[in-house]
């Protein structure tokens, strides 16, 4: 029976990271206004597999949690963060003195 549990948490370790990379994607089409329902009905077929196999962990008596050290990498770096606009004039620009 531990070899069953084994095998279903290293499927579970897969299957969450195989999620994750595709809901990264599916968010990407959305941002970018095209069609993820490919990706969106891949991201449901995951997760009918892994409510199937979180069912057969519970009942092999299993309760342990499973911790994933993703090395997931996002494929767009994090946009900056936006600039105050508080103390800045909006009008033309100041004459700036030269010496």
């Amino acid at each position: 029976m531990d070899n069953r549990i084994n095998e279903i948490r290293r499927i579970i370790r897969a299957l969450r990271v195989s999620m994750r990379e595709a809901e990264a994607i599916m968010h990407e089409q959305i941002n970018r206004d095209e069609d993820c329902a490919f990706v969106a009905g891949e991201v449901m077929k995951m997760r009918t597999v892994m409510s199937e196999l979180v069912q057969e962990r519970a009942a092999l008596g299993d309760t342990d949690p499973i911790v994933v050290a993703s090395l997931f990498i996002p494929r767009r770096r994090p946009t900056a963060p936006r600039l105050r606009l508080e103390g800045r004039r909006l009008g033309p620009p100041r004459e700036v003195a030269r010496a």
